[in-house]
């Protein structure tokens, strides 16, 4: 290929870091318990060169499919990393999944190896647990049931890789499990040109330095913290500074104290921080830019910037696109509300339901254009009627967002994907939470929406009518969501219903409901 990656990979993009590497700091790790890990870019690629090996040794084969079920972790990211460099495909897992979901990514990818944390060890002991070739616990030194020790077989490895196979660019390097407007999720593939042409667009976009320190503590199976962090910083040679958890309460004094230059914040972060009480010297911190995704009032932008002397950079993207597509510069003028203009290399427009184009101050479809497998994902995985859907033949993706544009170029985001809702930065399908609810054997209809909450973006509110005779209490309900969805999912707000409105082909009408 011609492009900015050309053919390599992420083997090559590790090989050229350690060996330009005058041992600069790649990774400042802080748990939750105020425990710090540091490493170099040399020291960080032997460690990623012995959990290769120790898969290598374990069976793993070029394509095969691991799971990664892992809290914010430098073992995550080795993990990442080692599949890449022999050919492996990594599967993250949300660490809010339930036992149902797990097994459904397990299975849809046909996953041959996991590692995990301890504290996730019931799903994959289970009754109903998946059958893995090997399963290995990080984390910790302790022996779990038939689990082997991450860390103390990944150092009886050599650090020089054992077996160097061949990779294209093009190759997939994980499947992104992404909500969508179904009733589960869809498998994103990334590939290794998807990851590194993320770096270099993002270190673009925020104008980054090898003296840069990012902070960020978005979770490490999340579209944002892998490509929009985590590859910009190794791309420019910077020091990740990586959070296992968010604290309002201790976050913006970590930022001051470690002296990051870089940092993320979604809603409900600067709601929270807000929320805070004024600390003596918190305008002093060396931040230049605060990343920041979607919807907040003119008055909380406005409360956020002056309070910390920053203003925010807004930017655009979901999974598919890989980044924020539409953004900010990284120079000249800014036009909140406006979510940017299309950055290097993409195309965007806004859509009527067949793909036509719409003039200026028209409400349509967020569509953007690049090139699959290398600044688009490169497919859903085994989905190709899903893809066909979304990603056109000539490279224009269905955002299925709604927005305008104005006379200037300037883009505007107006509403969400029909049935998502936004939590917290997760994206809930109001269609799963629908099914799980009318799965119980005394609800016959439920409909779900997403409700104004302003701390949390949205909340989830679900409207359940019980079968002819049936009793059933809204306690009942909850501790059957908990049992079977994922935490973010479980509804907020619950309410009994005799029947839903419907149209005249028999689907709920949701705007009565809101």
């Amino acid at each position: 290929m011609s492009d900015t990656i050309g053919e390599k990979n992420l083997r090559d993009f590790w090989d050229d870091l350690a060996r330009e590497s005058n041992g600069e700091e790649t990774l400042f790790f802080l748990d939750s318990k105020n425990i710090t890990v540091s490493y170099s870019y040399p020291q960080f690629n032997l460690k990623i060169n012995q959990a290769a090996n120790l898969l290598i040794g374990l069976g793993v084969k070029k394509g095969d499919r691991v799971s990664v079920h892992l809290s914010n972790c430098a073992e995550a990211i080795i993990c990442l990393f080692a599949l890449a460099k022999i050919g492996a495909i990594m599967v993250p897992i949300n660490t809010h999944y339930s036992e149902r979901e797990c097994l459904y990514a397990f299975e849809k990818c046909t996953v041959s190896v996991a590692i995990f944390q301890k504290e996730f060890q019931h799903i994959y002991n289970g009754k109903k647990a998946y059958s893995f070739k090997h399963k290995l616990v990080a984390r910790t030194d302790e022996t779990i049931s038939d689990a082997l020790c991450f860390t103390r077989e990944m150092s009886k490895q050599p650090t020089e890789l054992q077996e160097v196979r061949p990779i294209s660019s093009e190759d997939p390097v994980e499947i992104l499990f992404t909500s969508g407007t179904t009733s589960m999720p869809k498998g994103v593939v990334i590939t290794h040109c998807n990851l590194l042409f993320s770096g270099v667009y993002t270190a673009w976009q925020l104008s980054m330095r090898k003296d840069d320190r990012y902070l960020n503590m978005m979770p490490s199976f999340h579209v944002d913290f892998q490509l929009c962090t985590l590859m910009p910083v190794l791309t420019a040679g910077a020091t990740l500074i990586l959070l296992e958890k968010y604290s309002a309460r201790s976050f913006w004094k970590t930022v001051c104290t470690l002296r990051a230059t870089i940092t993320e914040c979604i809603p409900m972060m600067i709601r929270t921080l807000l929320a805070q009480p004024i600390s003596e010297g918190e305008e002093n911190h060396s931040l230049r830019e605060v990343f920041f995704y979607m919807n907040i009032t003119p008055e909380e932008k406005t409360l956020f910037e002056t309070r910390f002397h920053i203003r925010l950079f807004n930017s655009y993207g979901l999974t598919e696109s890989l980044v924020g597509a539409i953004g900010d510069c990284p120079f000249g003028e800014r036009r909140w509300p406006s979510i940017g203009r299309p950055g290097l290399t993409y195309e965007a427009k806004i859509a009527d339901k067949d793909g036509k184009e719409l003039p200026p101050n028209t409400i349509g479809e967020i569509c953007i254009k690049g090139v699959p497998g290398r600044t688009l994902m490169k497919e859903y995985y085994k989905d190709p009627e899903a893809t066909e859907r979304t990603l056109s033949a000539d490279g224009w993706l269905r955002t299925g967002d709604k927005g305008y544009i104005d006379e200037s170029g300037w883009y505007f985001f107006f509403d969400r994907k029909e049935n998502m809702i936004k939590r917290c930065g997760e994206n809930i399908s109001t269609t799963e939470i629908e099914e799980v609810l009318m799965a119980h054997p005394k609800i016959a209809e439920a409909a779900v929406i997403g409700v104004p909450d302003p701390v949390r973006d949205q909340a989830v509110k679900a409207f359940v009518v019980l079968g002819n005779g049936e009793q059933l209490t809204i306690d009942e309900i909850l501790v059957y969501c908990e049992e079977t969805l994922a935490k973010f999912k479980i509804p907020s707000f619950i309410e009994m219903w005799k029947s839903l409105p419907k149209n005249g082909t028999f689907k709920v009408r949701k705007k009565m409901l809101k």
